[in-house]
């Protein structure tokens, strides 16, 4: 503070960007995708300046292997495309271009210039809705997010440059929002989810100034477009730690602008074990490079609320099947009003809510029809989660885990006998003039 106000008083120039070598730092060059260090290549030879940029930075100094790899440059996009045989120009409020090398895709951004300028369009709340302004690093620097995600490497150097201290940041362990908190999440309430979820990933604390706002600007996320939120929302549920981040979600008041629902659920001792385990799950999953289903996951997320809708019909009235499709209904319309959830989403989540009253019916045909759904394994995943919360009886999950890997005699011997009385089978009705096969109802000959 003190060096900024004689620099002020005296006149003098603003200190530039600390320029770290790379013996003060401990990113390795051979540590950087290949594909990102061409493209910097490529882009230098071509007479423009070019540096990784952003989470891959902050990601190798942290340790970390980056899973995607950002390049920021002076260049254009329309100067960019052409030094690459796959690139692709994409975006809308801000175009940027995609180069595809190896089966790998580096996003390369121009720098951006500052926030506020006369193509600058802000809604009424103070969201940014078109900036497509290119601008100089120093501009770039000073529109990202956070301190640490403004930090950019330099292959050539192999330098880190760093213009708000967030190589001092990463080594408090602390997050730090850019300029001030309250306009920065205005210009974007995805910046509040953005915080939790990197604060929850990488083991974090949000610095107090950038918190502070937070739970009284929660209301803006409503004004985010929908598949924006959707993104920003499956992101945190994939990244390895969605029971740390759905819990600092909900610590700052941001869960019921996403899942309106969740709170209710993680109110109810049932539903909170059972959304802990499903959201535990998956944080395995990812660790261990095993696939993820969204669709499962969403699922196991609003099961409790579709759960609770269905008994409310229930009783009133209606029967079992009707009400737990209206209740799949009702749940649904009110995410999807937020979040955007895709029609082939929503078809998989209801298949895997329908299966579940279909698993207490083990006589007869109907576990062998069960068994060939295309959703079964899905769909049986889902029984084991509820069996292990306590919600049904663990003897139905081992039931159909053994009867999934038995031989036939062993599946008939297994069956449950039919409940209640078998039904009738109805006699087909006589067409008008229609005979019997045995002829008893034809019209008998005249006696001779």
């Amino acid at each position: 503070m003190i060096k900024k106000f004689i620099r002020k008083v005296l006149g003098l120039k603003a200190a530039g960007p600390k320029r770290v070598p790379r013996a003060k730092h401990d990113i390795e060059r051979n540590r950087i995708s290949p594909a990102a260090l061409k493209v910097c290549s490529v882009l230098h030879e071509a007479g423009f300046s070019a540096y990784v940029v952003g989470g891959a930075v902050r990601d190798l100094l942290l340790g970390a292997t980056p899973k995607d790899y950002d390049v920021a440059t002076n260049a254009r996009p329309e100067e960019v495309k052409p030094l690459f045989r796959r690139a692709i120009i994409i975006g809308r409020r801000f175009r940027i271009v995609h180069v595809i090398l190896n089966q790998e895709t580096v996003e390369v951004s121009t720098f951006r210039a500052a926030a506020d300028t006369s193509d600058t369009h802000k809604d009424e709340h103070g969201r940014v809705l078109r900036d497509n302004v290119f601008g100089t690093q120093e501009e770039d620097a000073l529109r990202r997010d956070f301190s640490v995600n403004a930090l950019y490497y330099d292959p050539a150097t192999e330098e880190v440059i760093d213009f708000h201290d967030g190589l001092a940041d990463l080594k408090k362990r602390t997050m730090r929002i850019i300029g001030d908190p309250v306009t920065r999440y205005r210009e974007d309430p995805v910046r509040m989810l953005r915080a939790v979820r990197l604060a929850a990933k990488l083991g974090l604390s949000i610095e107090t100034g950038s918190r502070a706002p937070i739970k009284k600007l929660a209301p803006l996320i409503g004004n985010v477009p929908p598949p924006r939120l959707f993104d920003e929302m499956l992101k945190l549920l994939m990244s390895g730690h969605a029971s740390a981040c759905v819990r600092r979600l909900r610590d700052e008041g941001l869960s019921e602008g996403l899942l309106p629902l969740l709170d209710v659920i993680l109110d109810q001792p049932l539903g909170e074990r059972f959304v802990t385990l499903a959201l535990a799950q998956t944080d395995e999953r990812v660790k261990t490079d095993r696939p993820v289903s969204p669709a499962f996951l969403f699922a196991a997320l609003l099961w409790h609320e579709v759960l609770a809708a269905s008994k409310a019909r229930e009783k009133k009235g209606e029967r079992p099947a009707l009400a737990l499709e209206a209740a799949m209904d009702e749940v649904l319309e009110t995410q999807c009003d937020k979040l955007a959830l895709t029609r082939k989403l929503t078809a998989t989540m209801r298949e895997v809510w329908t299966m579940q009253p279909r698993f207490e019916q083990r006589s007869g045909q109907r576990p062998y029809r069960l068994l060939e759904s295309p959703r079964f394994r899905m769909a049986y995943d889902f029984l084991a989660l509820r069996a292990a919360s306590g919600e049904v009886a663990e003897e139905l999950e081992i039931w159909w885990r053994s009867f999934q890997s038995a031989n036939d005699e062993t599946r008939r011997a297994m069956l449950q006998p039919e409940s209640g009385p078998k039904p009738r089978r109805r006699r087909r009705r006589k067409k008008p003039g229609e005979t019997s096969a045995s002829g008893a109802d034809a019209t008998p000959e005249p006696a001779s």
